[in-house]
């Protein structure tokens, strides 16, 4: 079954203020590539996004547009649990 989550208008415009942030870390700026590749699309986070973008919400320095980003990008990866 395919996965239905599609970025939001607001997820979209944290993950762009993300990529145009010179602060940005990799680790955010991998994760805001993912999520704004998704906006119109049926695609799913990869499993090296999905762990950098767990990575940024882990880190208490991440900006809030950055781990509106990574969240976005981790709900739309899919669950291996059956």
């Amino acid at each position: 079954m395919p996965k239905t989550e599609r970025t939001g208008k607001r997820a979209a415009t944290s993950a762009s203020k993300t990529l145009k942030s010179p602060k940005a870390s990799k680790a955010a700026k991998s994760a805001a590539g993912s999520t704004l590749a998704q906006r119109k699309t049926n695609k799913v986070t990869s499993a090296p996004a999905a762990s950098k973008a767990a990575k940024v919400l882990r880190n208490p320095k991440s900006s809030k547009a950055s781990k509106s980003a990574a969240g976005s990008a981790l709900t739309q990866r899919p669950n291996k649990r059956k």
